[in-house]
């Protein structure tokens, strides 16, 4: 375990909390979806591992054990924190997998620094290209109704809303495809994560538009999705971000909820496994 220091914004000593297995091995790092932490990532660090990987996690501040100012919540700013992560970690020919809201990190990645630092990266459930349904985006997969449905559950009662949330998190048609106890283990993760982060960090993946970011990624691309997400529909999202980068790959997992990686181990982790050793 160890922190880092992010070096910008209101609150300049923002630390996060970041787990990496060390090792000589080519780093990956995992970047967490909403509103979890880099502890959701338990099918795959120990594999990932084993595979000789040196595995990097980290709490997106706000989140898990990072400190939770009260600023600093929008993509530009997220992503300089994964900056400053690899940078202070010396990381380099490092992948980059972003789940949900991570996947934003890794679109705005390449806007903000190229491919300094940045040898492949997978869009696993992401929220790209852009959520938000609008004249201009007539495919997003997030009407305005059903955003604000989201906004006012999360500040009305926050516990009642994670746990709905999560249950629609592993569910296909209604019906939850994990055990209660992996359900139980995400809402716990939940609850570490601080209102106000919640709230904005929502407000950033449901409105951040990355259709220009998406063309700028030019390395190795690997884009995995369940074709029974519920949470991020995979043809307003991850169909679209695989037709974006033109030298992606894609995978659909058969009957995957929106955490497919924890539904589908497996075969999730065999297929990310395949696609880091070309």
């Amino acid at each position: 375990m160890a922190e880092i220091t992010a070096h910008h914004g209101l609150f300049k000593d923002t630390k996060l909390h970041v787990d990496d297995t060390g090792g000589s091995g080519r780093p990956v790092v995992l970047i967490h979806g909403w509103p979890l932490s880099g502890e959701s990532w338990k099918e795959q660090v120990p594999v990932f591992e084993a595979a000789g990987y040196r595995v990097v996690t980290y709490d997106r501040r706000g989140f898990g054990r990072s400190d939770k100012p009260l600023t600093g919540y929008g993509y530009d700013t997220l992503t300089e924190d994964l900056h400053t992560l690899l940078v202070e970690l010396d990381l380099q020919d490092a992948t980059l997998v972003g789940f949900s809201m991570g996947g934003g990190e890794v679109a705005r990645y390449f806007s903000k620094y190229g491919t300094e630092r940045v040898r492949s990266v997978v869009f696993a459930s992401a929220v790209t290209p852009y959520m938000l349904t609008t004249a201009g985006n007539p495919d997003g997969p997030l009407s305005p109704a059903e955003a604000a449905k989201m906004t006012a559950g999360l500040t009305a009662n926050r516990e009642s809303f994670f746990d709905g949330f999560t249950r629609d998190f592993f569910s296909v048609d209604g019906t939850l495809v994990v055990s209660e106890d992996q359900r139980q283990e995400a809402l716990a993760l939940a609850a570490q994560a601080s209102k106000e982060a919640a709230l904005a960090t929502m407000a950033s993946f449901g409105t951040s538009d990355f259709r220009d970011d998406l063309p700028l990624v030019t390395v190795p691309t690997l884009v995995i999705h369940g074709d029974g997400d519920a949470t991020v529909p995979f043809e307003g999202s991850g169909a679209r971000t695989h037709a974006a980068i033109p030298q992606s790959e894609l995978h659909v997992v058969a009957g995957g909820p929106h955490g497919v990686n924890v539904s589908h181990p497996e075969e999730w982790n065999r297929v990310v496994l395949e696609f880091l050793a070309d």
